[in-house]
């Protein structure tokens, strides 16, 4: 048996003195689907997970199950079964003991052999059962843990970041074992991870989150090619999406540019739906994202439809055998994230109104205010005579350590490069990110417009 988890509005906070830990999160997971919480550290995934188990108390919105209130429901009565990063198993039991034991739990004086020999042979730790958890690897540990939730047959299995403990080969290892066993068992599963690379492999749909606030939920795929916003757009992706600060022009007499520094993305017409949409950022500053797939080395001759020229200058390169990530000095200035690590910014939306915006700008600040604080970091433009140096804001965070350059390009490692050489580049507009001042994307036009009660 599996279930359906529907969380509508759901908040938690733990005194009025200090902010939401999760902010009216509504989320619905359908049975046997496999849902990935994605997120830095600290912003609230595992707060859900607990929630959803019944171990931390919703204090607003709605818990359903199967469409059933759920939210004073015990844990006992849920029927879920949860595996927890640091393994959480009994020292003085042996695999066959900790396997067992919530087993014995539900039904004393059973014969729980079989059904612990079976799960055992499922996860390949048929050896393991006589063993204490000390004598036990971290990897060996977590297949008993994994073993104890499978052997209950829960109607949810909710994993929180099982996997973070260990090295890169044996989570790779074991990431492909807990998608072939979730798989065959067809169980709801929840799965907390700060891991990208997790969330991407493992999930059905995967569901991002900053400070308490919902970014973004879709399929792997989606949220990939779309990302809502640039936050989700930096997030998720090895390398990192290319984040440059452009100026729209679009004169009514000529072709419109993107201007990156000292050069300019030249948009092709005529204009697509998308690009014609830009004219509403005309003199505005925006945010260019341009993933490292969508720049490749080759001569303005070799052109493609689509592809426009960009000049960069090769300042570092990083060596990864089947590949080569090539950072380039285009002269364009990198936009900032701020603490795009950290589960929430520190400096919070100016809630007093300034005259000098518009309905429209005041009504998007507050849009973003609701959806957690501000997810870029632009500079306001300076009014002549108003005292300002140019200074980075007070309270704004600092920059991030970066490599150099600006523009990391994926390449294959017979194109021979090096340092301070002079390089064509073709940059695809088909794969064109452009971000407002809010951080919010524009280009790709949003399947929406914001919704200000979110």
């Amino acid at each position: 048996m599996t279930r359906a988890i529907s969380l509508h509005d759901v908040s938690k906070t733990y005194s009025s003195k200090t902010p939401r830990v999760v902010d009216r999160l509504s989320l619905d997971v359908a049975p046997g689907e496999f849902l990935v919480l994605l997120g830095p550290s600290g912003c609230g995934k595992s707060t859900v997970l607990r929630m959803i188990a019944g171990l931390e108390e919703i204090t607003e919105g709605m818990l359903l199950l199967d469409g059933e209130y759920a939210n004073e429901l015990p844990p006992a009565a849920r029927d879920m079964a949860m595996v927890f990063q640091n393994f959480a198993l009994y020292p003085n039991m042996t695999g066959r003991g900790n396997i067992g034991f919530p087993l014995r739990i539900e039904s004393p004086g059973a014969d729980h052999g079989p059904r612990i020999d079976a799960t055992a042979r499922m996860l390949g730790i048929e050896d393991l059962l006589d063993r204490l958890p000390g004598q036990l690897s971290g990897g060996e540990r977590q297949r008993v843990a994994m073993g104890r939730a499978i052997a209950r047959h829960p109607s949810v299995f909710l994993m929180d970041e099982p996997l973070s403990n260990l090295d890169a080969k044996l989570r790779s290892h074991l990431r492909a074992e807990i998608a072939r066993l979730t798989r065959e068992l067809g169980v709801t599963t929840l799965y907390v991870t700060h891991d990208q690379s997790e969330a991407m492999s493992l999930g059905d749909r995967v569901a991002v989150l900053r400070g308490g606030v919902l970014q973004q939920v879709g399929t792997p795929r989606a949220v990939y090619a779309l990302p809502r916003n640039v936050f989700v757009a930096a997030f998720i992706g090895t390398p990192r999406i290319n984040l440059l600060r452009g100026l729209v022009r679009a004169p009514l007499d000529g072709a419109m540019t993107i201007r990156l520094g000292k050069q300019f993305l030249r948009l092709p017409e005529p204009l697509s739906l998308d690009h014609q949409l830009l004219r509403v950022q005309q003199g505005r500053e925006v945010i260019v994202g341009l993933r490292s797939e969508a720049v490749r080395i080759a001569k303005p001759a070799a052109a493609r439809p689509g592809e426009v020229p960009l000049t960069g200058l090769v300042e570092h390169l990083e060596f990864q055998g089947h590949e080569v990530l090539v950072h380039f000095d285009t002269g364009s200035s990198p936009a900032v994230v701020p603490e795009l690590e950290a589960p929430r910014p520190h400096t919070r939306p100016d809630r007093r109104r300034r005259r000098d915006a518009t309905v429209l700008e005041r009504l998007r600040e507050r849009a973003g205010a609701l959806r957690g604080g501000p997810v870029a970091l632009l500079d306001r433009p300076r009014r002549a005579g108003a005292g300002e140096t140019g200074a980075a804001p007070e309270g704004a965070p600092a920059a991030e350590p970066r490599l150099p350059g600006d523009l990391v390009v994926r390449t294959t490692p017979d194109i021979r490069l090096r340092h301070g050489m002079q390089v064509p580049l073709l940059v695809d507009l088909a794969h064109l990110f452009v971000f407002d001042q809010h951080g919010e994307r524009v280009c790709p036009a949003p399947d929406r417009l914001p919704d200000l009660r979110e």
